[in-house]
């Protein structure tokens, strides 16, 4: 260890307990803003035991100003910050013989690992490698394909802007912020939003295994994003729909009436195997999106459009591309994907936007849903009966979906406009 290093930890020691108060702060990394052109260090306070009031000591710089990058510094000095810690909570003071903080120093292999030449340098790929196989193991398969594109992505960005053999505490926030901005250049708000998001998980996912010294991403900023939603069918469009499937798509008809009557979304459906339902009890058992499994009732509009299911393997699933029940190997995302994209037949002949798909019968039948109960019931009463058959967890998130989805919409007011 550099003599240097040795006196200036040398002021630092670890209290030992005077009074029932603390004896010291906790040790900071004071980082000037990340203005590279202003000195680091790392500052604490201990409690003079003449005083017995904390004092500011000697700040540590432990070399970390000879460094030229964000990243370098926060490795020094957050190993620093981290034995000086030890130190003090071992007991040592500032205010004791400092002999005895120099041995208890120089025994210190985590301050010795942080010296410049012991800087871990892991490139980006096996750095990026590490995280997502971590990622991996406790994201859902839903979420994980997602997630995977998202760093395959800035990856590459990457290597093309010369990061190739990089190694990873060389990606700035500046870094990222200009990948960002590519991202909403090509997509939307919305799309880099979640693409921060990924990122962020990446990040913090290498600090919490200590190959990156933090997760900058935190700081920076979520743009104001409008969020997308399906239209609602109207009465006439939805029947027309109907028809239109029942001549050409049986298949995609029956899937689309599980959205409809169960309030499912279309995710859902993809993942209900014949054992998911009990057509004795009348229950249908689904892997919601909050919760590992609910239970929903088979409302009678929908079992008397069901095949008989008796005699079909429980573990095949419901919808495949060809029939009802059968086997089917592939993410349940593809299913979506693939169930979303012949759906789009159906809009196409109808010549409908975007602004349709398969979430809308569910807003539709929910929309529906509400105008009747409200006619013979008060709102909170039709919202709270409501609540039970949607699967929302709380009120205020029922409220607030109908609120997005327009299904509360006033009476006429137009008497009270009149002079």
């Amino acid at each position: 260890m550099p003599k240097f290093n040795v006196f200036l930890l040398n002021e630092y020691a670890n209290a030992y307990v005077l009074t029932a108060k603390k004896n010291f702060s906790e040790p900071k990394i004071y980082d000037a803003n990340g203005d590279l052109a202003k000195r680091w260090y790392v500052y604490f306070s201990y409690r003079n035991p003449k005083t017995g009031l904390l004092e500011k000591q000697t700040p540590v710089y432990g070399g970390a100003n000879n460094f030229k990058t964000k990243q370098e510094r926060y490795v020094v000095l957050n190993a620093y910050r981290k034995s000086l810690k030890k130190l003090l909570e071992d007991g040592l003071s500032p205010y004791e013989d400092n002999e005895k903080a120099m041995e208890q120093i120089s025994e210190t292999p985590i301050l010795q690992n942080a010296l410049p030449e012991e800087l871990q340098q892991i490139a980006i790929g096996e750095a990026f490698a590490t995280a997502v196989k971590i990622k991996q193991s406790v994201l859902s398969k839903t979420s994980f394909p997602s997630f995977n594109s998202n760093i395959k992505r800035f990856e590459k960005w990457l290597f093309a802007k010369g990061f190739a053999n990089a190694p990873v505490t060389d990606i700035t926030k500046k870094v990222v912020i200009d990948y960002l901005n590519e991202v909403l250049d090509n997509t939307s708000p919305r799309t880099r939003n979640n693409t921060r998001i990924d990122l962020g998980s990446l990040f913090q996912t290498l600090e919490d295994n200590e190959i990156l010294p933090e997760n900058f991403i935190k700081k920076i900023n979520v743009l104001k994003a409008t969020p997308e939603r399906n239209k609602t069918y109207t009465n006439t469009l939805q029947n027309d729909i109907y028809k239109y499937m029942e001549e050409h798509d049986q298949i995609l008809l029956l899937f689309v009436k599980f959205i409809s009557y169960n309030y499912l979304r279309p995710i859902e459906v993809c993942r209900l195997q014949i054992g998911d339902l009990d057509l004795v009890d009348r229950k249908l058992y689904v892997r919601a999106k909050n919760s590992p499994v609910k239970t929903k009732i088979i409302p009678e509009i929908l079992l008397n459009d069901l095949p008989d299911l008796s005699k079909m393997n429980k573990s095949h699933y419901l919808f495949t591309p060809f029939a009802i029940g059968g086997e089917w190997d592939t993410a349940e995302t593809d299913k979506r994907d693939y169930f979303s994209k012949r759906f789009k037949k159906v809009k196409d002949h109808f010549k409908l936007g975007k602004d349709y798909g398969l979430y809308s019968f569910r807003h539709t039948f929910i929309t529906k849903l509400y105008s009747e109960f409200a006619k013979s019931m008060t709102p909170n009463e039709a919202k709270s009966k409501l609540m039970l058959i949607t699967g929302h967890n709380t009120m205020d998130a029922l409220e607030k979906y109908l609120r997005d989805i327009d299904a509360v919409l006033p009476e006429d007011y137009s008497s009270f406009l009149n002079d």
